[in-house]
């Protein structure tokens, strides 16, 4: 793959994902990601997508690690369209520049299987390494840039290691292959308390030591905010706040932004939001109705914003998605 005259990493343009609610001929049209468009370049960086459950943010990360298909858009790394990817050969060259790392690192392990075959299946299956003997110096290398030993591992079964040990595990497995770019998925709401800002720490020294670029998946502002060098704030399926992060979370422009950082309490470091959207209760016409979205709970709004979707403006070294800043 070659990289685009624009020197970008990933670049995602007119991006939808559009399901039915409650069948084909009578349902509701509900566009969990609304012709999106974001950008990575080529120096390393981590992007957080930040918003309540439901939001989109997750149907996101699916869509640019190619398990689910958008309905409309193209996704674009280093150049490629992988939305049209067709041959097995492309998509495993695609999957060794882009990994992921999941929410529960206890699903992505078979409990009857030893932790440590996983780990020398990825250096094989990527021809990472020739055997296995040359597979295991790639393997304690990786085990190594995430706080662990080989001997803490082998022959060792799921059960046998905490969850912090095991999402360790998994980013390990996950740079194996040498990825450009990892999405991280809520990667430490299952870990504990005690055990989250080490994990966070891991992602930035993989920017930093190893060229890295990373999309967290979030809804905790705060870790947002330590790791992040931009922010995207999604809301009922689309981003209407990205930037850098000091500035949507320092001084943030959007009224949904400036509603969340108000409704945290700014000392717990474990403060996300509590409510959660599930899609069987979403008020699905919230997401097909003209205009902002968030007009029914903005303290701002104006006649224009329940009547037309706002653009998306560049003010201040950020994109923001209201009415109010249209001049």
């Amino acid at each position: 793959m070659t990289m685009n005259q624009n020197g970008e990493l990933l670049r995602i343009e007119n991006l939808s994902k559009i399901y039915t609610i409650g069948g084909r001929l009578f349902g509701s049209k509900l566009a969990a990601v609304n012709h999106e468009n974001l950008g990575m370049g080529t120096i390393p960086e981590i992007l957080t997508i930040a918003g309540e459950s439901g939001c989109g943010k997750t149907t996101l990360a699916r869509m640019i690690l190619g398990l689910i298909s958008p309905t409309f858009g193209a996704i674009y790394y280093k150049d490629k369209d992988v939305t049209k990817i067709a041959r097995r050969k492309d998509r495993m060259a695609f999957m060794k520049q882009v990994q992921t790392i999941s929410q529960n690192p206890f699903e992505n392990f078979n409990p009857f299987k030893k932790v440590e075959s996983y780990l020398y299946e990825t250096a094989l299956n990527f021809n990472i390494s020739p055997n296995k003997k040359e597979a295991s110096f790639v393997i304690d290398d990786a085990l190594k840039s995430v706080g662990l030993s080989v001997s803490e591992i082998v022959n060792r079964y799921p059960s046998e290691l905490s969850g912090g040990q095991l999402q360790r595990v998994a980013i390990a497995r996950s740079i194996i292959t040498k990825p450009a770019l990892l999405v991280a998925d809520e990667p430490v709401s299952m870990v504990d308390a005690s055990l989250k800002m080490s994990i966070v720490n891991l992602f930035k020294d993989l920017k930093e030591k190893r060229n890295i670029s990373v999309i967290y998946i979030t809804h905790d502002l705060a870790t947002a905010y330590y790791i992040s060098d931009r922010i995207a704030i999604m809301y009922r399926g689309s981003i209407v706040e990205v930037g850098h992060v000091e500035k949507v979370l320092g001084i943030p422009m959007h009224p949904y932004t400036q509603l969340l950082i108000e409704s945290l309490p700014q000392a717990d470091v474990d403060a996300k939001w509590k409510s959660e959207i599930k899609l069987s209760a979403m008020e699905v016409k919230e997401y097909s109705k003209l205009g902002c979205k968030f007009a029914d709970r903005c303290p701002h709004a104006m006649e224009i914003c329940r009547a037309k979707e706002p653009e998306k403006l560049l003010i201040d070294d950020r994109t923001v998605m209201c009415h109010l800043y249209k001049k």
